[in-house]
């Protein structure tokens, strides 16, 4: 019995009013600022969320989401996983890895976002944010929010998007 594990990254930009397009938070406050964050989850199960500096390679995904987060986690809990088909997801680097990992990969239609459980996730945790008052105000409240609405996302509302 293998459930299905699904992750991605989504790049917040933040001001004082944010909304959801294409896994990027935006909003308007004179300036933008913004974090790259990677999370993934299961029904009944998410990982902690983590944050990425700069532009994300595959060298990178490997190194800093694969080998220390999803393997773990995929594996202590008896996963397959399910990316969105993103350059560093699919890169020889990664691909191989994960097959030496023996970490099965879903197969999934490349540009399907709407077909991905996660993005359900997203946009609960895009509302979670922009109902905090104060909005977070520079990248490290943003990064603050992230991390503490992430963890009080309700269970449920993860397995409701989610095949148990």
């Amino acid at each position: 019995n293998v459930s299905r594990f699904t992750s991605s990254p989504a790049t917040w930009t933040a001001a004082a009013t944010i909304g959801l397009h294409n896994q990027r938070i935006s909003a308007q406050l004179g300036y933008l600022y913004g974090v790259m964050v990677w999370a993934g989850v299961c029904y009944g199960q998410q990982t902690q969320v983590d944050f990425i500096d700069g532009v994300l390679n595959a060298q990178r995904c490997r190194d800093e989401i694969l080998r220390p987060t999803v393997v773990p986690f995929i594996h202590d809990h008896h996963l397959m996983l399910q990316h969105d088909n993103a350059w560093p997801h699919v890169a020889r680097i990664c691909t191989q890895f994960l097959e030496a990992e023996n970490i099965p990969v879903l197969a999934w239609p490349t540009y399907s976002p709407d077909m991905s459980p996660i993005v359900h996730v997203w946009d609960a945790l895009d509302w979670r944010i922009r109902q905090r008052v104060p909005v977070p105000a520079n990248v490290q409240q943003l990064r603050t929010a992230i991390e503490e609405e992430w963890t009080n996302i309700p269970q449920g509302t993860i397995n409701n998007n989610q095949e148990p």
